[in-house]
């Protein structure tokens, strides 16, 4: 499976190189293929090559979103067609002044996304938790209980695709029904940075499922 990642910040560094770890060939979408993250990422894995986002787009089976919100119609748009029957996984957030949700909660930004790539089929996967748990979602001393990982999208088989891309580096997808409830995500983000940063509990520490 070909993986493409546009968006190669603290979120999408980690998740490529994880990915990478795991077996698969990842790519990256980028206009400055020797950006200092780009190049950071190179030297931890040689093998991953950049390129320009269209061209990285249409040999990808999934394409992770992974860039600032405010940013993501500029970047889907230069990919163009290329997303079409993608799966794309988003991983943006929009963040609002104070801390607040940047579309006032009238929709989620992942029906953002997916109105900006109509021809994409949209997850909303790795948001929810600070950088530092997709660097490192190890947690032990819980026997086989793993992070929880909440995903949306109204993609059946996108969704089984990414559950099992999350299950590879290390978390339970949790699927929370169709691409209308990533708008509960972004709030249980917003929850994550007030609880981890405003009220300094500090970023290791994730949600868990519990079954009976």
């Amino acid at each position: 499976m070909n993986i493409a990642f546009i968006g190669v910040g603290r979120v999408g560094s980690a998740l490529a190189s994880h990915l990478k770890d795991a077996g698969y060939h990842v790519i990256l979408a980028a206009r400055d293929t020797r950006s200092a993250s780009i190049v950071a990422l190179q030297e931890r894995h040689p093998s991953i090559q950049a390129m320009d986002p269209a061209e990285a787009v249409a040999d990808a089976d999934v394409v992770f979103l992974a860039v600032p919100y405010p940013a993501h119609a500029e970047v889907l748009n230069a990919c163009g067609q290329a997303l079409n029957g993608k799966i794309l996984v988003d991983c943006t957030n929009p963040v609002g002044a104070g801390l607040s949700h940047g579309l006032e909660s009238r929709i989620s930004g992942a029906e953002t996304v997916q109105a900006e790539a109509p021809g994409a089929r949209v997850v909303k996967a790795f948001t929810v938790y600070g950088f530092e748990n997709f660097v490192d979602p190890a947690y032990p001393g819980y026997g086989d209980l793993r992070p929880a990982m909440p995903i949306a999208g109204d993609d059946g088989e996108a969704k089984r695709v990414v559950s099992e891309l999350c299950g590879e580096i290390g978390w339970q997808a949790v699927d929370t029904g169709p691409l209308s409830n990533s708008l509960h995500l972004e709030h249980m983000t917003l929850l994550w940075i007030k609880m981890a940063r405003v009220q300094r509990r500090g970023a290791n520490f994730v949600y868990g499922l519990l079954e009976r």
